[in-house]
C-alpha cells in the first residue's frame, strides 16, 4: 500500500480548511509535516490534488474525485479501531456452569459482574460437566465452570477452588446417628445420586471404587434440589456437593454423614479452549471467581 492513513487525514483536513496551517493545526501536527505528508502523497502516484487560489487550495478535479472515497476509507479505520479498543471493556459474555455451580455460586459473581458496567451482560446457561465441555469446544459458550477435570485435547483446565461432596441423609434414617459409615453400610442403603455425564456422578463413582457393582442406585436424577427432596422423603441416601447442602444441614432439614475412610475432596476448574482469545470481559469474570474464593480455606 503506497499511502497511509495519516496522509489521507491530511488531504482531507485541507480540502476541509482549504488552507494547509490550519488542517495541520486540527490534527495536531505541525505544518511542516503536514505539508511533508500531503507532497509525499502526491508525488506517490504522481499527481496533483489541489490547486492554489491565492492562499486557498482547493480541490481540483481529481481530488474532490477521490475525496468521498478517503473519507469512507478513515470511517472504516476508526470503526476497525474501535473494535479492536471494545476487547478491553466489559461485554456480552457466555458462560457455562454445571448445575451444582450455577445454582449456588455462579449468579452471585454474575450479578458482580453485571453491576460493573453499564451494558454488560451474561447468558448463563446450567447444564453437566459433559455437556458444558462439548460447547466449550465447540467455541458455542466464552468459558466454562465445571465440577472436576475434563481431558479434552482442546481444553485448558485451570483450578479455581475445591470442593467436597457430603453423604447425607434424612434425620430419621437408620444411620443418621452413626459417628461414621462403613463400607457395609454404603453397600446396606439404597442411593439417589446425580446422572451419568455429571461432575457429581463421576467423582462419587471414584470415591466409592470397590463398591460401585454392589451399590444400589435407586434413583439418577439431573437436579440437585431434586436430589435433596428424594432423600428427605426418606426414599434413600445422597451423595452431593457441600455447597448445595449448607441450607438444609443448618434448618436440619437433612443430616451430613461422616465417611472418613473414601476420599470426596474435589475441584472445581476453570474450562478454556486454547484458542479462543480471551477477551477483558473473560479475564474480568475468572478475577471475580477468584476474589469469591478470597479467605475460604
Amino acid at each position: 500500500m503506497k499511502y497511509t492513513l495519516r496522509q489521507l487525514e491530511v488531504f482531507l483536513a485541507t480540502a476541509f480548511h482549504e488552507n494547509l496551517t490550519r488542517a495541520a493545526a486540527s490534527l495536531s501536527m505541525s505544518q511542516s509535516a503536514a505539508s511533508s505528508a500531503l507532497k509525499d502523497l502526491e508525488s506517490q502516484f504522481d499527481v496533483q490534488l489541489f490547486d492554489r487560489v491565492g492562499k486557498r487550495l482547493q480541490l481540483n478535479e481529481l481530488g474532490e474525485s477521490i475525496r468521498p472515497r478517503a473519507e469512507a476509507l478513515l470511517e472504516q479505520a476508526r470503526g476497525l479501531e474501535s473494535a479492536l479498543a471494545r476487547h478491553q471493556e466489559l461485554g456480552h459474555l457466555r458462560v457455562g456452569a454445571t448445575l451444582s455451580i450455577g445454582n449456588y455460586l455462579a449468579v452471585e459473581i454474575m450479578a458482580r459482574y453485571m453491576g460493573e458496567q453499564a451494558g454488560a451482560r451474561v447468558e448463563l446457561e446450567v447444564a453437566n460437566t459433559e455437556a458444558i465441555v462439548r460447547k466449550v469446544a465447540n467455541f458455542e459458550l466464552d468459558l466454562g465452570l465445571i465440577e472436576g477435570e475434563s481431558r479434552h485435547p482442546d481444553l485448558e483446565m485451570i483450578h479455581w477452588r475445591d470442593d467436597e461432596l457430603v453423604v447425607f441423609c434424612a434425620p430419621d434414617h437408620p444411620l443418621a446417628g452413626k459417628p461414621w459409615l462403613t463400607d457395609d453400610d454404603l453397600l446396606s442403603v439404597a442411593w439417589i445420586v446425580r446422572e451419568p455425564g455429571s461432575g457429581t456422578r463421576q467423582h462419587f463413582e471414584w470415591a466409592m471404587h470397590g463398591l460401585l457393582p454392589e451399590l444400589n442406585i435407586k434413583l439418577e436424577l439431573q437436579h440437585t434440589e431434586a436430589i435433596k427432596r428424594a432423600v428427605e422423603a426418606g426414599l434413600g441416601m445422597g451423595c452431593l456437593s457441600e455447597i448445595t447442602l449448607v441450607d438444609a444441614f443448618k434448618r436440619g432439614r437433612l443430616v451430613p454423614l461422616p465417611v472418613p475412610h473414601r476420599d470426596f475432596h474435589r475441584r472445581f476448574y476453570f474450562a478454556l479452549h486454547r484458542q479462543k482469545f480471551r477477551s477483558a470481559g473473560v479475564e474480568r469474570w475468572l478475577a471475580l471467581c477468584r476474589e469469591s474464593t478470597e479467605g475460604l480455606a
